[in-house]
C-alpha cells in the first residue's frame, strides 16, 4: 500500500513538473505583441500628448493586413505615431510594412527615421519615398515643431549611422542648431548605443532600439544576451535611461526573430508613451 502512495505521489510530482516546464517554456517563447506601457513626466508640456512608438517591424505580420497590430494601435487612439527604423528590412518582402502604412496612413501623425536595415537597402533614399507615398514624414537631420493640443513640441530625427558617422553627427548638429528649448523635445535615433552622444544635446527624451531587447532575457537576471552594435550582454536593451538630464526610451521591437533567432523572455512589444505635465 505504501509503494503504491508513492507512486501515484511521484506521478503527481512528475505531472507538476511537466505543467511547470510546459509554462516556464511557453513564457520563454511566447512571440505574441504585447503593448508596454510608459509615463513620461515634464513641465515643459501643459496637456497629456499620446504617442504610439514603433521600432524594428522588419516587416513581420500581425495576423492578415497587420490587424492584430492596427486593432493595438487604434486602441490607443494616439496624437502621434514615432518611428525609429527597420519597420522595413533588407531581406523580407515589404507586404507587412505596407499593411501597416495602409492602416496608419492619414489617420495619425506619423513621423519617421531609418535604421540599418534600411540603409543597406538602395541607402535608404528609396525606402524614404515609400514612406513619404504613405503621407509619413521623414527626418534625415531634421526636426519639427508639431503642435498638439494648442502646444508645441519638437520632433527631431537622424538617420541610421549606416549612412555615415560623419552625416551621422552633422545630421545630430544640425536637428540641434537654434532649436527651442523651451519646448518639449523628442529625437529619434535607431541606435540606442548613441545615447552618451546624443545626450550631449538638449533632448528631452531619445526613442530607440536596435537592440531587439538582448535577444535572449532571463526575467530578474539578464536583461538581455547579446544587441548589435553593443555585443554581448548589453548596457541599453529595453526600458527608461538618463543621461545628462536626458532620457532615452529602448523599444524592444516588434520583430519576431532574427534571421531564425528566437527571442527568449522577450516578447515584441507595441510601446505607448504618455507625456503627463509635471
Amino acid at each position: 500500500m505504501a509503494a503504491k502512495k508513492k507512486k501515484k505521489k511521484n506521478k503527481r510530482v512528475l505531472a507538476a513538473a511537466c505543467v511547470a516546464l510546459c509554462a516556464v517554456l511557453f513564457a520563454a517563447f511566447y512571440n505574441g505583441l504585447t503593448v508596454t506601457e510608459y509615463t513620461v513626466k515634464t513641465d515643459k508640456l501643459a496637456e497629456p500628448v499620446k504617442i504610439v512608438f514603433l521600432t524594428d517591424l522588419h516587416s513581420c505580420f500581425y495576423g492578415k493586413d497587420q490587424k492584430n497590430l492596427l486593432a493595438k494601435i487604434n486602441a490607443q487612439n494616439p496624437d502621434l505615431i514615432l518611428m525609429a527604423g527597420d519597420i522595413l528590412d533588407d531581406v523580407t518582402p515589404h507586404d507587412g510594412t505596407i499593411a501597416l502604412l495602409e492602416g496608419i496612413a492619414g489617420k495619425y501623425p506619423c513621423y519617421y527615421v531609418t535604421g540599418n536595415h534600411e540603409i543597406r537597402n538602395s541607402g535608404g533614399d528609396e525606402l524614404k519615398d515609400f514612406f513619404r507615398s504613405y503621407g509619413v514624414q521623414i527626418l534625415e537631420g531634421e526636426r519639427q515643431v508639431v503642435e498638439i493640443k494648442g502646444q508645441l513640441i519638437n520632433i527631431c530625427g537622424v538617420d541610421d549611422p549606416l549612412a555615415g558617422e560623419n552625416v551621422f553627427a552633422k545630421q545630430l548638429d544640425d536637428v540641434f542648431a537654434s532649436i527651442d528649448e523651451t519646448l518639449y523635445t523628442i529625437l529619434l535615433s535607431h541606435r540606442a548605443e548613441r545615447f552618451e552622444q546624443e545626450s550631449a544635446y538638449p533632448c528631452d527624451l531619445v526613442l530607440s532600439g536596435h537592440a531587439h531587447g538582448g535577444q535572449w532575457r532571463i526575467p530578474f537576471i539578464l536583461k538581455g544576451l547579446y544587441s548589435p552594435g553593443q555585443g554581448l550582454f548589453p548596457k541599453y536593451t529595453g526600458g527608461v535611461y538618463e543621461m545628462n538630464e536626458t532620457k532615452m526610451l529602448v523599444s524592444r521591437g516588434l520583430s519576431r526573430g532574427t534571421r531564425g533567432v528566437p527571442r527568449i523572455f522577450n516578447p515584441p512589444e507595441l510601446v505607448v508613451i504618455n507625456l503627463i505635465p509635471e
